[in-house]
């Protein structure tokens, strides 16, 4: 059944001027604010990655007179490509509906809202899957994934020796210290309240603890608390929402912009060259669909989120109970 029905959009007496609708704020995502973002031309392609060990080597000499100096030199792999799948939704807006909605109801700016909202979270969900997961990230004090001694809602507990610890172990691995911090909402609440964090902050002029403030302690750039929801029920059944982001924490070096010879842990490739579309690969659209006496709004995102140095991040998972 089309949704909404003539009913939803339509009070006999209407006895307010506002309209409710459960949007979730664009700030509570986190996928376009990690990683760079690299708009292409193309769907897909390939990308350089250089051999990291031939860079942390010196193979210099001394020279004696009239000799050649030591060669050295470095390899490519030219291998790694990326693809920009399209995902697309669409929203039809009926003209039985649209004529008899009341004046607070916008249907073309609500289905515009309903598709936008729709891919922005699909791409969260793919961001958490692609980086967020368990199994992905090698720079740590392991090798893999780190689940602290004590979980960090228990007493006695060093959120934010356990964090510099991971901090100190990606630098020695890459030469690049991590400069973002992605945490879920309860784990958030959990390190904003820890004795830990606040006996390093009790001294600083801000009187409310802020992500920044933890930034501070951690001598990173950037702290992102992801707060996106979504409903882990199929239609129709009782609504069950969740956090997408877990009880982990990740520690991670991303580059301030895409570069050549420029290492990041990961990059968004968005396809910038898909027709009408813009530097974040996504377009919409509105056509008539006269045989369903219905405007259609359509939105499409084209992007690839790609994980490019894997030794560049440390999870720590399972932070709290």
């Amino acid at each position: 059944m089309p949704q909404p029905t003539a009913s939803d959009v339509h009070v006999n007496a209407p006895l307010t001027s506002i309209s409710i609708a459960f949007m979730q704020d664009q700030k509570n995502f986190v996928a376009r604010k990690v990683f760079p973002e690299v708009p292409v031309q193309k769907q897909s392609d390939r990308y350089y990655v250089y051999d990291k060990k031939q860079w942390f080597r010196s193979d210099a000499r001394l020279r004696a007179p009239g000799t050649e100096s030591a060669g050295s030199g470095f390899t490519v792999d030219n291998t790694p490509t990326y693809f920009c799948g399209v995902r697309a939704l669409h929203k039809d807006v009926d003209d039985q509906l649209r004529a008899n909605a009341d004046a607070v109801i916008n249907p073309d700016r609500d289905a515009t809202e309903f598709v936008t909202r729709d891919l922005l979270l699909e791409q969260e969900q793919d961001w958490a899957s692609k980086y967020f997961a368990t199994g992905v990230w090698t720079g740590s004090t392991t090798g893999t994934d780190v689940v602290p001694g004590t979980l960090w809602d228990a007493a006695n507990s060093t959120p934010i020796e356990d964090m510099r610890a991971e901090i100190l172990a990606v630098e020695r691995n890459t030469g690049f210290m991590p400069n973002k911090l992605v945490i879920g909402a309860e784990v958030w609440n959990v390190i904003q309240d820890h004795p830990d964090f606040l006996e390093r902050i009790k001294y600083t002029q801000k009187g409310i603890v802020t992500t920044d403030l933890l930034a501070t302690v951690l001598e990173i750039d950037q702290v992102l608390v992801a707060r996106a929801l979504q409903d882990v029920n199929p239609e129709g059944a009782a609504e069950d929402l969740q956090f997408i982001f877990g009880k982990r924490a990740l520690l991670v070096y991303a580059a301030p912009r895409p570069g050549l010879m420029t290492p990041s842990g990961g990059y968004t490739f968005a396809w910038r060259g898909l027709f009408g579309a813009n530097a974040a690969g996504m377009r919409m659209k509105r056509f008539r669909m006269e045989h369903l006496s219905s405007d259609r709004v359509e939105g499409e995102s084209a992007y690839d989120h790609k994980l490019v140095a894997a030794e560049c991040g440390a999870m720590l998972d399972g932070v709290i109970s």
